[in-house]
């Protein structure tokens, strides 16, 4: 039986032939589950879809016929180490030198079997064309291969990056990574009559260069990805004026347009997530957020065919940590005492990943602003239910100068309804050692619409357990740092300031 992917059209779908490309950004692509989960919640469906480098992965899962919530899923509990193989002994004792860092075994193993890749399935797809891009080295081109040749061994050499793992030899050809010469093919899309084209973009693109071996690698390839994409803009917008006139190639009835979702900040490196300094659910939620951010503020025009397309800004100096808080909760309560203690309470659980983009301008607010990405776990209205958008205040002053409060509230949408899950920690000192129940208790409820204005549909209590503290302690990394100095002084600063209010709430009052 055919494989029908969640993506493909239907008899239903109207308005221009699309096509959606995934472009590369190494293990990082978990960000592109989360973007898809979106688009595909938004009612998009694409003619055709293409991959290339790592976005080759999130073809090969889309085309094998999960949909968008179990690739999410998929990413979220995928074992990172498991991308990491080394060769057999002996050939790092080679005097002719290693063919590379590690070999494929790892994904062929246990990567792409966790991510549900299935070969038959792929190619058995008849209701939208893909597209997967290597690199046979010995020609120096760039293929893409219609999804009905993929196989196992030519889904590894489309990821096979030189130097971390050696290339394929396959049909006589010696196969690898496109990433230098290809990161994106947008002319394949338009050769084959795309009108529109979604771009799902990873790699870096910001204006500052970073001293060190690996940065300057990595902006090797950010180079040669940009540079790549820059020239089949080039490419694209000649057509366009060739469309313009009536003259039209490849079958377009109009001029094709570009829709780009991409991060605001380049994403943390491979590295990062491999060590867990980043974790996948916080890259899935983050695309989510970002391309429901792209699709609130779109306009049907797209944007130009120019460098600004991918431009990111530099993350100023500041830090991130995750955060798991879980406890009894009720549909149906509007106190949070009620809610939790309630017969048939059911557990809820905040996964939130909280980031403070400037840690000076965090300090120096009175409110302490800073933003909050996650899920929700909660078996009556489902399980890993990402948030569009939240908000965080650490130590946020109130009316009563005795009381601060630690705000968490995100908000997202749950069979096409909105809601807005609001919680606090109250700090304040009462009789007795209070400091850890007051920091670790969220008191919860939950909002019809898109704020805490709305009517209360549930309440609960959320707790943070010692060994979720530990864990969270464990996630705390520092972005936009120029190096050891920066890194030390955001967190010197992070932990100053919060040590100091919580000696304000609970120290000696003289």
């Amino acid at each position: 039986m055919a494989t029908v992917p969640a993506f493909a059209p239907d008899a239903a779908t109207t308005g221009p032939r699309r096509s959606l490309v995934l472009a590369g950004g190494g293990m990082r692509v978990a960000y592109q589950a989360g973007v898809l989960r979106a688009l595909h919640e938004a009612g998009l469906r694409f003619h055709h879809a293409d991959g290339a480098s790592g976005g080759n992965i999130n073809l090969a899962m889309l085309l094998s016929g999960p949909g968008p919530v179990e690739m999410c899923d998929r990413w979220r509990s995928l074992h990172v180490p498991d991308f990491a193989s080394l060769l057999p002994w002996r050939d790092y004792l080679d005097s002719t030198g290693i063919p590379a860092l590690g070999d494929s075994r790892g994904l062929r193993e246990k990567v792409f079997p966790h991510l549900g890749i299935d070969f038959e399935a792929i190619r058995s797809v008849g209701a939208m064309d893909g597209t997967f891009n290597v690199c046979d080295f010995r020609t120096k081109r760039n293929v893409a291969l219609p999804h009905g040749r993929i196989d196992l061994d030519y889904l590894v050499a489309a990821v096979s990056l030189p130097i971390f793992m050696p290339p394929v030899e396959k049909d006589g050809g010696l196969w690898m990574d496109s990433a230098w010469i290809k990161d994106a093919n947008l002319w394949e899309a338009v050769r084959r009559g795309a009108e529109e084209i979604w771009l799902v973009w990873c790699i870096g693109n910001s204006p500052r260069y970073r001293n060190g071996v690996f940065h300057q690698y990595v902006h090797m390839i950010e180079l040669s990805a940009n540079g790549g994409l820059l020239e089949e803009f080039d490419r694209i917008r000649d057509l366009n004026e060739r469309i313009a006139r009536g003259d039209s190639p490849h079958g377009q009835r109009n001029p094709v347009r570009l829709h780009v979702v991409k991060p605001e900040h380049p994403l943390p490196l491979d590295p990062d997530f491999y060590t867990g300094r980043i974790d996948a659910a916080t890259l899935v939620d983050r695309g989510y957020a970002d391309a429901l951010r792209y699709l609130e503020g779109m306009t049907e025009n797209g944007v130009a065919f120019g460098p600004e397309a991918t431009a990111m800004s530099d993350p100023s100096l500041g830090i991130t940590f995750r955060e798991t808080m879980s406890g009894g909760f009720s549909l149906g309560e509007t106190d949070p005492h009620a809610g939790a203690a309630a017969h048939g309470a059911a557990t809820l659980s905040m996964h939130a990943t909280v980031s403070i983009d400037d840690i000076d301008r965090f300090a120096a607010d009175p409110a302490h602003l800073g933003s909050l990405l996650g899920t929700i776990d909660f078996p009556p209205l489902g399980t890993g239910i990402p948030a569009s958008r939240g908000v965080f205040n650490l130590f946020s002053p109130t009316d009563q100068p005795a009381l601060k409060l630690m705000v968490y509230e995100l908000a997202f949408v749950h069979d096409g309804k909105p809601y807005y899950l609001a919680g606090r920690k109250e700090v304040r000192d009462d009789p007795g050692f209070d400091l850890w129940k007051d920091t670790t208790t969220l008191f919860t409820t939950l909002h019809e619409g898109d704020g805490k204005d709305g009517p209360v549909a549930g309440a609960g209590i959320l707790t943070l357990g010692v060994v979720d503290l530990v864990r969270l302690v464990s996630t705390i990394s520092v972005i936009g740092a120029h190096g050891p100095a920066d890194t030390a002084r955001a967190i010197s600063k992070f932990g100053t300031f919060f040590l100091g209010e919580l000696w304000k709430s609970y120290g000696p009052k003289s």
